[in-house]
């Protein structure tokens, strides 16, 4: 229950803080942090949260992530639906929390997007289905990819965390203009639920892009990082 405890206040973290960076601090005028700002703020929440509780938990924060390292030979089948429930929770749990400070603010209007994923009219940049789906398969493999390597036990020893928030760091970086990025279903569904409308109807790819390009990741991974010749 520890393990299922931390991945929801995992989650709860990554969340809020990344998304709560997108929605307050973001559309700040003139002094807004910015697209460079909130996918720091992503990366963040993976590097502090891995330190903190990745002793506990592993330190997955989505379900794509724990679907990717059981695929990857790194997790159990077992515990896939308890921690998927965990990180779903937890993602909800920060939106609501996220909503409620928003809220605060006259004239906010959580239809205008929450920090949700899209496509079409509902990317940032307005690109299409297709490439909002090959960029969240692409960004997730090559997540997993590092979240494996980094972990390998021949990696250098305690560095994993900093490769794995830098990752997402640069993830962000590529793909929020896209997608707004999602690579985890739990982060998507948290804020999807508060906004509603097409945010819902849409998410849908975010969790099969991201479960999709985990496994595809770690089936990479393995054949890349096997000590077999």
């Amino acid at each position: 229950m520890k393990s299922y405890a931390a991945e929801f206040v995992g989650t709860f973290w990554l969340v809020l803080g990344g998304c709560g960076s997108a929605v307050l601090a973001a559309a700040f005028p003139a002094l807004g942090i910015g697209l460079l700002g909130v996918s720091l703020a992503f990366g963040l929440t993976v590097l502090t949260m891995a330190f903190a509780i990745g002793h506990i938990s592993g330190c997955h924060l989505n379900p794509a992530v724990s679907i990717g390292l059981w695929a990857g030979g790194r997790f159990d089948a077992g515990k896939l639906l308890p921690y998927i429930v965990a990180q779903v929770l937890g993602a909800i749990a920060a939106a609501a929390v996220l909503y409620l400070i928003a809220s605060g603010k006259t004239g906010f209007d959580v239809t205008a997007g929450f920090a949700s994923n899209g496509y079409g009219e509902h990317s940032p940049g307005g690109y299409t289905l297709l490439a909002a789906a090959l960029c969240e398969v692409v960004m997730t493999a090559m997540f997993l990819i590092v979240i494996l390597g980094a972990t390998d036990k021949r990696a250098p020893a305690g560095l994993a965390p900093i490769a794995i928030g830098l990752c997402l760091t640069l993830i962000h970086l590529i793909s929020i203009p896209v997608t707004n990025t999602s690579v985890n279903p739990a982060r998507s569904t948290g804020v999807a639920l508060f906004a509603g409308g097409w945010a819902i109807e849409q998410l849908w790819l975010f969790w099969i892009a991201p479960i999709a390009g985990a496994v595809l990741g770690a089936l990479i991974y393995r054949f890349i990082g096997s000590e077999k010749a």
